[in-house]
């Protein structure tokens, strides 16, 4: 009785496991090939020159001495100075403390564009620093912006 018992659970998982890989039921969402360039292929070669590219005017912003609690904003301008449209796929950050926003559409060639970073200081004291990650569809795809602030109580000067 153990015997069938085991089987039976065996065969169960089998059947589950391969209806579980038919997705037939998901959509998938396709993104156009004329959107994403990728200028390297499968053996190796690869075309760098067309593909696009940041040229942020700088990648780190010190805020300088900020009261405990304030919140404090900082746009990264940034031109595209590659030969095809720049995606940012994704802004994260270090910490909650600190939201991005970043342009959702594509940036042509020699436009510009910003990622608006908004640092809370609420709860932090001292020397901060955030690093904000942006992946995008340059070559290395993912750039590291960073801000700083030293965070004084609410007593002290500025």
């Amino acid at each position: 009785m153990k015997f069938g018992s085991l089987f039976l659970c065996i065969l169960s998982l089998v059947i589950f496991g391969v209806s579980g890989c038919n997705s037939s039921g998901t959509k998938e969402q396709k993104i156009s090939t004329d959107l994403v360039k990728n200028p390297n292929t499968a053996n190796g070669e690869s075309n760098a020159g067309a593909l696009p590219s940041f040229k942020f005017q700088e990648i780190e912003h010190d805020f300088g001495k900020i009261i405990q609690g304030e919140s404090v904003s900082y746009e990264f301008q940034f031109t595209n100075t590659g030969k095809s449209d720049l995606i940012i796929v994704d802004v994260s950050t270090s910490c909650g403390c600190t939201v991005p926003s970043f342009p959702k559409t594509p940036i042509r060639p020699g436009d510009k564009g910003a990622i608006k970073v908004s640092f809370n200081s609420a709860g932090k004291n001292g020397f901060q620093a955030k690093n904000i990650l942006v992946v995008a569809n340059t070559q290395p795809n993912t750039t590291l912006l960073r801000i700083k602030a030293q965070i004084v109580g609410p007593n002290a000067d500025k």
